[in-house]
């Protein structure tokens, strides 16, 4: 019997269905890629950055006249937790998850701008007034960036070889945008309106008793 031949390593290669071949091949070249951006960053690192601020300056867009009372404000703290996924394909490929701390603040306002002729009455005596104000609302909320941060995040191997090849890789508008809504959510189940009207209420009697009215009557409705 003729002994077997051992077959060198590229003719193994070459024997491999062609599906196998293709996956060798596209992990070599992430190994690549992956291989370079390491490189880069160790670059950085051995070489030092700069960092320069060439913006210009703050253009006035617009202006616009407040007769709002800010009475009150909630800050409010949120984990998010959101996870994007594929309908065919594992997380390893293809899919997001990301922890974000979302930090914020809300303000309860009324506004005094929009009291009609009938809802200031005064007595002849200038004694006693009665207002009537529109209830307290609440502002959109706004997120600190500076206590805002992501925790975590897991991304497929397509995922990020899209953010080589993207303006704004990273991008966490999504998790914001979700953090702003639980914040604005919390901030309605918390009765921050009520307590606005309540110390709007002791805003306005102090002020018109300091102006000599003796009876202030406030309410609220529409």
């Amino acid at each position: 019997m003729t002994p077997r031949t051992a077959l060198p390593r590229w003719a193994r290669a070459a024997l491999l269905p062609l599906w196998a071949r293709a996956a060798v091949v596209l992990l070599v070249v992430l190994a690549l890629v992956f291989a370079g951006l390491s490189m880069v960053h160790r670059l950085d690192d051995v070489f030092g950055s700069e960092t320069h601020d060439r913006s210009g300056p703050a253009l006035l867009k617009s202006v616009r006249d407040l007769s709002r009372y800010d009475a009150a404000a909630g800050n409010y703290q949120v984990v998010v937790d959101l996870d994007k996924d594929s309908k065919y394909l594992p997380d390893a490929i293809q899919g997001t998850r990301t922890l974000y701390v979302g930090a914020g603040a809300v303000n309860a306002y009324v506004n005094l701008g929009k009291l009609g002729p009938g809802d200031v009455r005064v007595n002849d005596e200038r004694t006693s007034a009665t207002l009537r104000l529109p209830h307290a609302r609440l502002a959109a909320p706004v997120l600190d960036t500076d206590r805002s941060y992501a925790v975590a995040k897991q991304r497929g191997l397509l995922d990020r070889l899209a953010d080589l090849f993207s303006d704004n890789p990273g991008d966490e508008r999504a998790v914001r945008q979700l953090a702003a809504r639980h914040i604005g959510e919390a901030a309605r189940d918390s009765n921050l309106t009520g307590r606005a009207e309540r110390n709007t209420t002791e805003m306005l009697s102090g002020l018109l008793r300091s102006l000599g009215f003796r009876d202030v009557n406030v309410s609220y409705g529409t």
